[in-house]
């Protein structure tokens, strides 16, 4: 197998570990990434084995285009993947997570590609109380973030309908795992209660810990992405990609407690904006369209990811 396929936002938490898999799977691999968010160091060991590491920005068209030629299909997963953030700069997330999608995808349309899997977020659900949450639900996008990425979605949709672009967006619902960055203020929860617990300083806990999650490993999400990469008859197609249960923050606390041996002290504070009360997905679209199912339940994934982090941060 030699196809040639791009992931933008490669040097990411996500991206770096879809090169890998891609890689794994025989395919080539080229990435674009302005390393904003991303870290050159997520790819450091695999460096030679990835045809072309182009830092590029995809808010640059002409970048886009040059990325795109040649390649089979683009994973697109760059992005200022922040829901504070957005709050903060709406311009600059919406240049970065719709503009640079739009080039993308024109990029593709352009350069004869043949499949474009987008990287979508649970964000677009908001606070609506039905759960699980399933595709066909109302979007309510609380912010610009997952606005953004809905209309992403949307225009995947439509370049399906107008190009004939064969596309599918997955909406990752609390991704986790290995390189995944505590240092950033907007940083995800599970690294930032896993960096807290080997500090041995106390878990700030935004609300009062009931609200709920559906976290996915981040193996199962480069499953997701290479199940999509191979399907017949996707056009459009949006899916959940999560583990399919629930849990709360403070049971997610509980867990990393357990796995890790190490009780801290909880300190809980006032909700963020723009978060949302509870999340649970549906996930059987996935396994429909794409034959996706988690492999990797969450204690299993934490007790990876926690050893990772121990080994990082020079414990255990």
């Amino acid at each position: 197998m030699s196809d040639r396929v791009l992931v933008t936002g490669g040097g990411g938490f996500i991206g770096s570990h879809l090169v890998r898999g891609l890689l794994s799977e025989g395919y080539r691999v080229s990435v674009l990434d302005n390393f904003l968010t991303g870290r050159r160091e997520n790819l450091q060991e695999i460096a030679d084995d990835i045809e072309t590491i182009r830092e590029a920005d995809v808010r640059d068209l002409q970048s886009c285009m040059e990325a795109a030629k040649g390649v089979t299909a683009v994973f697109h997963l760059a992005a200022l993947a922040s829901v504070p953030r957005s709050i903060e700069e709406p311009i600059l997330s919406h240049e970065i997570n719709l503009t640079g999608t739009l080039n993308m995808l024109q990029a593709a349309r352009e350069n004869g590609v043949s499949r474009f899997i987008f990287s979508s977020s649970s964000a677009v659900y908001g606070d609506n109380p039905a759960t699980p949450k399933k595709e066909d639900m109302e979007p309510d996008p609380l912010s610009p973030y997952a606005l953004h990425k809905l209309a992403g979605e949307y225009y995947c949709r439509q370049y399906s309908a107008l190009f004939g672009l064969i596309t599918a967006s997955l909406r990752y619902f609390n991704v986790f795992g290995t390189r995944q960055d505590p240092e950033s203020q907007y940083a995800a929860v599970v690294p930032i209660f896993m960096s807290a617990i080997l500090e041995d300083e106390p878990v700030r806990i935004y609300g009062d810990g009931e609200q709920t999650r559906d976290f996915v490993y981040v193996g199962d999400v480069v499953k997701a992405n290479l199940q999509a990469l191979g399907a017949e008859g996707l056009n459009g197609q949006v899916m959940n990609i999560a583990g399919g249960e629930k849990v709360t923050v403070n049971g997610l606390l509980g867990a990393l407690e357990t796995v890790s041996g190490i009780s801290t002290e909880r300190i809980y504070t006032d909700p963020r904006p723009g978060d949302i009360r509870h999340s649970e997905a549906d996930i059987s679209a996935a396994a429909v369209h794409i034959g996706y199912e988690p492999a990797v339940g969450l204690e299993d994934g934490l007790q990876k990811t926690f050893e990772w982090f121990s080994r990082c941060q020079g414990t255990g």
